[in-house]
């Protein structure tokens, strides 16, 4: 679908459930077409400021910032890459569709977590550097990357991004938005981590385990399938790497790494809370250490991990 206005304003949400913000999303389609008609540099950039940049919803001036992205970044996107914006053009529209299950699945999460504090939902588009990330209570959807599938075309994309994004939207990542909602959700609700590897693992792999509780999916991601070939291997590296901050063998990678599958962080992380979750008697209990775990405090993630029994339990988790 071709955008010709703004849509209209977000719907307040009822008492307790999330705000969702799509505005911004047809603002950059109209920012778009605007860019492709003019004919020299200075005007682009005067029109996107003025037609995405200006007028943006906070969720995507906090994406911006999260990210990084600048002016700039966003014209010179336009001017490379139009066969990637032609197909995904159509398929940003989906927002409102893919965040349908949004009020259900929230209300599942506040049934197993009462404590669960309500966070706003912005899809924006963004410059290509996330699908989904979080800024205190604002969960921050780069609706460029969530809401694609196999028919994005990607062949005027720079490696290692082509490739990284190609393997990615080959997997619908439109149809595993429900799930990619949650997890951010998740991270809401969690402290920050500190920069150790164990850390940072852990926080990602509670925001995973808690999604899939919630809405019965995992991603369909090679990490999920890789991971339990290779349990014995993955568990014995991240023994040796977890006290380092170098996340580029685990975290937020290409596929160049020490597995050649990107993200194996996101499976140990996964399989560490699974542990822990079943190993507790008091289930409730459980989800909300885990949520409020001091992700900061390196001692206490040592602690939790420990706990898991993931570091030492090999006859149980070859079993499974």
């Amino acid at each position: 679908m071709a955008w010709t206005k703004a849509p209209a304003a977000a719907v307040a949400a009822p008492a307790g459930q999330a705000v969702i913000q799509t505005d911004d999303i047809g603002r950059f389609w109209i920012a778009y077409d605007a860019v492709r008609a003019a004919k020299d540099r200075p005007t682009r950039l005067a029109l996107f400021q003025k037609l995405y940049l200006d007028p943006a919803t906070p969720g995507l001036r906090t994406l911006m910032a999260a990210r990084r992205y600048t002016l700039e970044q966003y014209v010179d996107a336009i001017e490379r890459w139009p066969k990637f914006w032609d197909s995904i053009r159509p398929l940003t529209g989906r927002a409102r569709e893919a965040a349908g299950p949004l009020a259900k699945d929230l209300a599942a999460f506040r049934a197993i977590y009462p404590e669960m504090r309500p966070a706003s939902i912005t899809y924006a588009i963004g410059v290509l550097r996330t699908g989904g990330t979080t800024q205190g209570g604002m969960v921050l959807i780069g609706a460029e990357i969530a809401l694609a599938d196999a028919s994005v075309d990607v062949s005027e994309l720079p490696e290692p991004m082509r490739t990284r994004l190609g393997a990615f939207f080959a997997t619908a990542p439109f149809t595993n938005n429900a799930q990619n909602n949650i997890h951010e959700y998740v991270h809401t609700q969690q402290e920050d981590s500190s920069d150790s590897l164990a850390a940072r693992v852990a926080y990602e792999g509670v925001a995973e385990f808690v999604a899939e509780r919630v809405t019965g999916r995992r991603p369909p991601l090679k990490l999920y399938v890789y991971g339990p070939a290779h349990r014995v291997t993955v568990r014995d590296q991240f023994r040796t790497d977890m006290a380092k901050t170098d996340w580029r063998d685990w975290l937020y990678n290409s596929n160049d790494n020490v597995f050649g599958v990107s993200d194996m962080g996101y499976f140990v992380g996964y399989e560490i809370a699974r542990d822990f979750y079943d190993r507790a008697i008091d289930k409730r209990a459980a989800l909300r250490l885990m949520i409020q775990l001091r992700y900061a405090d390196d001692n206490a993630v040592r602690a939790y991990i420990a706990q898991s029994g993931y570091l030492t339990d090999d006859a149980a988790r070859e079993s499974q």
